[in-house]
């Protein structure tokens, strides 16, 4: 097998020419709720997903907190469809992020966001789905038919419709010339030439993916698909909660992977990457200058929101080439299916 021929390598390469039909199709549609909630002025945002989803949900936190000072949060699911707690969110706006939209647990919550008082906003894949059915307003992602069971561009035009959507929010006019060039921008993530940090991965039995800010999402996003496609133990950190414990495992020939956008947080990734390199780490870094004994990993130069999905886009060639290197197939992770349905 390929890496080149399998589905995750081939959706994932199509993701700029995704990004830029969704941004078409979407902008009238975003513009409209951009004002929308700068009307409403919410006094807290709700954010709900599982899987991937939850890690495009990262990303979206640190966006609508720098550019709106609304207080962000994850959803806790569960409250909802196994606790039976309804929310009391008057004032609030709920954003739900998912390909199916199907999960029985992912629509009880949003349901009764809704029902407390939110503003439910849905960015799903699949139309006509449940969710799409319990929002007030539905926003579809528009990345096609995605048949690997690892999400890539699905992924990927999440946080470019958060993005435009919080764009719009913040009436963020730098942001939203900066959506313009993404398509392209992706097209050439792809090419782009990870392959240094290949031989580590393939031999790696366990990793650290780090990231802080906005590049924290895709650090998660990164450590996921490395357990679902490559069987390989990888956990995701900030920069700042990786010194609360977990640098104690980090030893000579440990390897961590970084990712790092050009912004307030780039100065602190770029010590921490000096410090794991003292420890004599396997240390492969993106987004920033590397230092002596550090793996760089080739990034383009791009507006810092925009910088994390240009990360991830080429992190996904990397690990279809990695899955198939260590003897996986990409499309079928064991135990795994596309759409769960959780409870």
């Amino acid at each position: 097998m390929r890496a080149e021929d399998t589905r995750m390598f081939q959706e994932a390469a199509a993701a700029g020419g995704v990004v830029a039909a969704q941004l078409a199709r979407n902008a009238p549609l975003m513009a409209e709720l951009g004002e929308r909630l700068r009307g409403l002025s919410p006094t807290i945002a709700l954010l709900s997903g599982r899987g991937s989803s939850d890690n495009a949900g990262v990303y979206a936190r640190y966006l609508i907190e720098t550019g709106t000072g609304v207080p962000t949060s994850p959803a806790i699911l569960s409250a909802s469809s196994v606790y039976a707690v309804e929310p009391r969110l008057r004032g609030g706006v709920c954003i739900a992020i998912s390909q199916s939209g199907q999960s029985p647990d992912l629509v009880a919550s949003v349901a009764a966001a809704r029902a407390g008082g939110a503003f439910v906003i849905a960015m799903v894949n699949a139309e006509g789905s449940r969710l799409a059915e319990v929002a007030d307003v539905t926003v579809p992602l528009h990345a096609g038919p995605e048949t690997s069971v690892a999400a890539t561009k699905s992924f990927i035009s999440s946080l470019s419709a958060l993005a435009q959507l919080i764009g719009h929010w913040s009436a963020d006019a730098d942001l939203l010339r900066a959506l313009d060039a993404l398509p392209g921008q992706l097209d050439e993530a792809f090419q782009r030439d990870w392959s240094p940090a290949l031989d580590t991965l393939v031999q790696a039995q366990s990793l650290y993916v780090v990231g802080r800010g906005p590049g924290f999402a895709v650090a998660r996003e990164a450590a996921l698909k490395l357990k679902e496609t490559c069987g390989l133990h990888a956990e995701a950190f900030s920069a700042a909660e990786v010194r609360h414990g977990p640098m104690a495992l980090v030893r000579a020939g440990f390897p961590v992977l970084m990712l790092a956008q050009d912004d307030e947080t780039r100065a602190d990734m770029e010590a921490l990457a000096s410090d794991f390199a003292g420890r004599d780490a396997k240390v492969m870094l993106a987004g920033a200058p590397a230092g002596a004994s550090v793996v760089a990993l080739p990034a383009a130069d791009a507006h810092p929101a925009m910088q994390p999905i240009l990360l991830i886009q080429s992190f996904y060639r990397l690990a279809a080439l990695a899955s198939v290197a260590r003897g996986h197939d990409p499309d079928r992770p064991p135990f795994l299916n596309k759409v769960t349905e959780t409870l």
